[in-house]
């Protein structure tokens, strides 16, 4: 419910066609590992041929590029002997970088769960960490932003709100995110390599970035895909 006088968006709003799309016709039910030990089975997609792949002792990783193959879907699945929040611990946007250097084309195959992943966070409490405080008390000072700013009627942010959802599917990927600010109230050579396999059914991470410029639109984690 918004009682404020002034509401403030950032959207961003992605939707990307494989270069190579998935076979309907190859997507079946397979069990998918739960970190609380449970399985349930869940569609999973599968492809073989080229991809810009990398592996090393804490994960293995696949990129899997939309269109004209500017921007790409990244997958990182942790190792059965690597926990995901170990792999979180690692992850960072130095070792990211880093790890996508290292992507090298390599035959193989991938199962890829079929998903819809939506998520919601209030970040008043990380941005007034993050040294945003003052935007949320009587001392913040947003007079050019509304003619009605009195020193007895502050103007105050009251909540700040962050959504994503993604779809990813056979044909693509679908994926917004909206940071709402709302609610302001008055107060070379190649050598031959086996086939990889990889099969993502346990948790892993995934996110969207561009390949020119090397900027993360999204990113993620898949505890329970939907």
């Amino acid at each position: 419910e918004i009682d404020g006088i002034l509401l403030l968006l950032n959207a961003i709003y992605f939707k990307g066609n494989w270069t190579e799309k998935f076979d309907h016709n190859l997507t079946v039910k397979l069990p998918f590992y739960l970190l609380n030990g449970t399985t349930k089975y869940h569609p999973l997609m599968s492809g073989s041929g080229s991809y810009n792949y990398y592996e090393n002792e804490i994960f293995q990783a696949v990129s899997l590029p939309y269109g004209e193959e500017r921007l790409s879907f990244y997958i990182f699945l942790p190792r059965k002997s690597t926990t995901l929040e170990s792999f979180q611990q690692q992850l960072s946007m130095k070792n990211w970088q880093k790890w996508i250097k290292e992507f090298r084309l390599r035959d193989g195959t991938i199962k890829l769960p079929r998903f819809q992943l939506e998520y919601e966070l209030q970040l008043k409490d990380v941005l007034s960490s993050l040294g945003m405080a003052v935007a949320f008390t009587e001392q913040a000072d947003f007079a050019n932003m509304t003619p009605i700013y009195t020193n007895s009627n502050p103007v105050v942010i009251k909540e700040v709100k962050h959504k994503t959802f993604i779809e990813v599917n056979e044909e693509g990927t679908e994926a917004a995110a909206v940071t709402e600010v709302f609610d302001i109230t008055l107060c070379g050579f190649i050598p031959f390599e086996e086939p990889f396999q990889m099969v993502v059914d346990r948790p892993f991470y995934c996110g969207i970035g561009d390949n020119q410029t090397g900027t993360v639109l999204f990113m993620g984690q898949v505890v329970e895909p939907m």
